[in-house]
This record gives structure tokens, C-alpha cells and sequence, in this order.
């Protein structure tokens, strides 16, 4: 069964862990990785990298990405998004907070980001506006 759009729009708005995709190649099925994001409903959609990573330069070149997330309890539901590149923005301490603190227990945030910070070089955030949308929910299979 589809999801309304504000059912679609409340789960991508809900911490998944996504998969992004963006076609790296002409000749390669495109290149899929695991990813943090944050999402508002009714806003853009945006995921940090470091600048030079495969998937940056892949989202450069291509100048739009997809990124699916699902969940299997308590029923099996996912929502998958396509769209343009239409930003992006040099990464701040706030926003490795904001995305940490989505996705780890409030207790491990800080160090999280004191390790990202320190250890995991600079990242760029790269924002997407949300055009095409699939989404289901199959029920309790």
C-alpha cells in the first residue's frame, strides 16, 4: 500500500539509516553506500561526506542522488527519494552534533563528535530536494 504523502513524508523524517545511491559510471550500476541524513518534512533533505569522497565526487558529477530507507517491524515499510543537488554548504561542529545526536545515544554524541572532528577530516553538506518519491508499506509479512 502507498504511503499519503505526510506518511511518506514522517517516515523519511524518522532516524533510518539510508542507502544512498548516485550513478559514479555510465557503464556501472551506480554506487550505493550506507548513510547518516536528516530530513524535515516539507524541507531539503541533506547527508554529510568529506569533499572528496568517491560518493561526493560521484554526487558532483551526476548532480542528484536516491536515498531508500525502510524498517521491517512493525510492519515492513521503506520510502525512497530521487532529486537535484540543489546545495552545498561547508560543514559545521553544530551540524556533526545535530546528525550524531539523530542517530547515538545522548551520552555518546560528544565523543562522537570530538572523534569525528578530530579524526575523520573535513565534510561538506549536500543538500537534495525531494522529486520523486516511491513508497510502500506491505504490512505485518
Amino acid at each position: 500500500m502507498t504511503l499519503s504523502p505526510q506518511e511518506r513524508e514522517r517516515f523519511l523524517a524518522e532516524p533510518h539509516i539510508g542507502a544512498l545511491s548516485v550513478v559514479e559510471r555510465p557503464d556501472r550500476a551506480p554506487l550505493t553506500v550506507p548513510i547518516w541524513y536528516q530530513y524535515t518534512p516539507g524541507g531539503e533533505l541533506w547527508v554529510r561526506t568529506g569533499p572528496d569522497s568517491r560518493k561526493a565526487r560521484a554526487i558532483r558529477s551526476a548532480g542528484r542522488f536516491a536515498l531508500m530507507v525502510q524498517r521491517t517491524e512493525p510492519t515492513v515499510r521503506y520510502v525512497s527519494v530521487e532529486g537535484p543537488v540543489t546545495r552545498t554548504a561547508p560543514d559545521s561542529e553544530e551540524r556533526s552534533r545535530e546528525l550524531a545526536a539523530r542517530y547515538l545515544p545522548e551520552d555518546k554524541v560528544a565523543d562522537y563528535v570530538a572523534y569525528d572532528r578530530a579524526r575523520l577530516g573535513g565534510h561538506v553538506l549536500v543538500f537534495m530536494r525531494p522529486e520523486h518519491w516511491v513508497s510502500a508499506d506491505l504490512g505485518a509479512f
